[in-house]
C-alpha cells in the first residue's frame, strides 16, 4: 500500500510541471473520424474534459471520413480522391452534412456525461459550435473539377476566443461557407492547422489512425524540427489520400510555419495517447517544432520555481541539501537547466573557487520521468565546459548515495581536506557526504 502510494505521489509531482506549462494555453485537437468509427470517442472526450478542468484552452475539430464513406455505401455510390482531397459531387455534399451533424450530436451528448463515479463526474463541460469558417471553392486541378470541396478562406477567431475566455469546449466541423451561403466539404487537416494559425494556438495535436512520423529506417521520429519535416516532405511522393502520413506532416509544417508553438501527430489506437504526449517527456508520436526543442541554457529569474519544483522531492528524501528560494534566487546566476518544450527537467549550479582553480557542482538533478537517457551526462558536460572556461582545473561534488554515478564518470573519491578552506568550513558532518573530484584536461 505504501509503495502504491509513493508512486502516486511521484507520478503526480513528475507531471506538475506539464500542467503549469499548459494552464491557460490554446490547444486545436483534431479528431480523425477513424477514432469515432473505432469506438474511442468517449475515453477521448474524457482526456479533452481533463484538460479542460486543468486551464486548458481547448478548440476540437472532427474528422468524418469513415462516416461519410458510410453514407455513400448505403446510397451506393463510391468516392473519389485525388492530391488527397475528396472530390465532393451534390451526392458526397449531402453525405457529408448528414454525416456532420450526427457527429456533432454524439460528440456534444458525449461532453454532456457526469455520472457518478466516471472520469465525468463533475466536469461540467459546455461546448459552442457556429459558423466559425469561410470558405473557398478548390476549383479545378489538373483538368479535376473538386465541384464542392473547399478550402479555408478565413476563420472568425475573435468570436472562438470570446468562446474559449468564457471556459467552453469550442466544437468544430470541417464545414464552411462563401459569403453567397454554399457550402463546401473541408479537410479536418486544413481547418485545424487555419484554426490553430487563426487563434494563436500554443498546440496542434493530430489524433491520427497513424502512429507519427516514421523515419527512413522504418522507426518513429520522435522529434522533428521544421527543417527536417519539410526535407522530409520533399523526399516523400505527394498524398494521395487524406489518410497519408505526408498529408498530415504538411499541415502539421503549415501550422507552425503560422506561429504554432508546436505540432503533434499521434496516434488513437494508444489509449490516453493525448495525455502522454502532453504529459511525458518522450510523448507517444512525432512532435514538430521551429527549434531543437531539448536544450542547455544559462539559468534566469523565471526558472526558479522550476527548479524548485524540480529538486524539491529529493530535498525530502535527504538526497540533496535543502535550499531555500531565496538561495536559489540569489545565486540563479550559477544555474544551468537543462528545458524540453517549455519545462525544465534537469538542473546544476557551479559555485567556483577561483583562488583554489576548483568548483563545486551542486543540485544536479534530473526528472524522473526524463531519467536514464543521458541527460544528466549532457549536464555535467556543460557545467565541466563553464568550469574550464573559468579557468578551473577540477570541479567536485559532495554526495551521499550518488557516488558510483560520479565514479563512472571519471571522479575520484579524495579526503574531506582536500576541500578548499571556504566550503570546508561549511562541511556537514552531520550528512557524511562523500567528496569526489574529477580534475579537467
Amino acid at each position: 500500500m505504501l509503495d502504491d502510494q509513493s508512486q502516486f505521489v511521484q507520478w503526480l509531482r513528475s507531471v506538475a510541471p506539464y500542467i503549469h506549462a499548459h494552464r491557460g494555453k490554446t490547444f486545436v485537437v483534431a479528431i480523425a473520424g477513424e477514432l469515432i468509427a473505432a469506438g474511442r470517442l468517449n475515453t477521448l472526450v474524457q482526456d479533452v474534459a481533463l484538460l479542460a478542468a486543468m486551464g486548458v484552452r481547448i478548440v476540437l475539430i472532427h474528422g468524418f471520413r469513415p462516416q461519410i464513406e458510410a453514407q455513400l455505401r448505403e446510397k451506393g455510390v463510391g468516392s473519389r480522391y485525388s492530391h488527397g482531397m475528396r472530390v465532393t459531387d451534390s451526392v458526397a455534399l449531402d453525405a457529408a452534412q448528414e454525416a456532420a451533424g450526427q457527429l456533432r450530436f454524439e460528440i456534444e451528448a458525449t461532453f454532456s456525461q457526469g455520472l457518478p463515479n466516471t472520469p465525468m463526474a463533475g466536469a461540467a463541460v459546455r461546448v459552442v459550435s457556429g459558423n466559425f469558417i469561410t470558405a473557398r471553392p478548390v476549383g479545378v486541378i489538373d483538368g479535376l473539377d473538386f465541384q464542392h470541396t473547399g478550402l479555408v478562406r478565413k476563420i472568425d477567431a475573435q468570436t472562438i476566443q470570446r468562446a474559449l475566455e468564457y471556459g467552453a469546449v469550442v466544437l468544430m466541423s470541417p464545414f464552411g461557407f462563401s459569403p453567397t451561403g454554399e457550402a463546401f466539404n473541408l479537410s479536418m487537416e486544413d481547418v485545424a492547422s487555419s484554426v490553430a494559425v487563426a487563434v494563436k494556438a500554443h498546440k496542434l495535436v493530430l489524433v491520427t489512425e497513424v502512429e507519427g512520423v516514421i523515419g527512413e529506417d522504418q522507426h518513429l521520429l520522435p522529434e522533428l524540427t521544421v527543417a527536417q519535416a519539410e526535407a522530409l516532405l520533399a523526399r516523400l511522393p505527394d498524398p494521395q489520400q487524406p489518410t497519408d502520413t505526408a498529408f498530415y506532416l504538411r499541415h502539421a509544417v503549415k501550422a507552425c510555419r503560422g506561429g504554432v508553438g508546436r505540432a503533434h501527430i499521434i496516434p488513437f489506437a494508444l489509449d490516453g495517447s493525448l495525455l502522454l504526449e502532453l504529459f511525458t517527456h518522450d510523448g507517444v508520436g512525432t512532435m514538430i517544432a521551429d527549434e531543437n526543442l531539448e536544450h542547455l541554457r544559462v539559468a534566469t529569474a523565471d526558472d526558479v520555481g522550476g527548479i524548485l519544483r524540480l529538486i524539491e522531492p529529493l530535498e525530502t528524501e535527504g538526497v540533496l541539501v535543502k535550499r531555500s528560494r531565496t538561495e536559489i534566487e540569489r545565486d540563479i546566476a550559477n544555474y544551468t537547466v537543462l528545458e524540453h518544450d517549455g519545462v525544465i527537467f534537469g538542473c546544476a549550479a557551479l559555485y567556483p573557487y577561483p583562488n583554489d582553480k576548483t568548483g563545486e557542482m551542486a543540485a544536479l538533478t534530473v526528472a524522473p520521468s526524463a531519467q536514464g537517457q543521458g541527460d544528466g551526462e549532457r549536464i555535467l558536460k556543460r557545467i565541466e565546459q563553464q568550469a574550464r572556461a573559468a579557468g578551473l582545473q577540477s570541479i567536485f561534488v559532495l554526495t551521499t548515495r550518488t557516488m558510483h554515478w560520479f565514479i563512472k564518470r571519471g571522479f575520484v573519491p579524495v579526503e574531506r581536506d582536500w576541500l578548499p578552506e571556504a566550503r570546508r568550513l561549511r562541511y556537514d558532518d552531520q550528512r557524511r557526504s562523500r567528496v569526489l573530484v574529477k580534475y579537467l584536461n
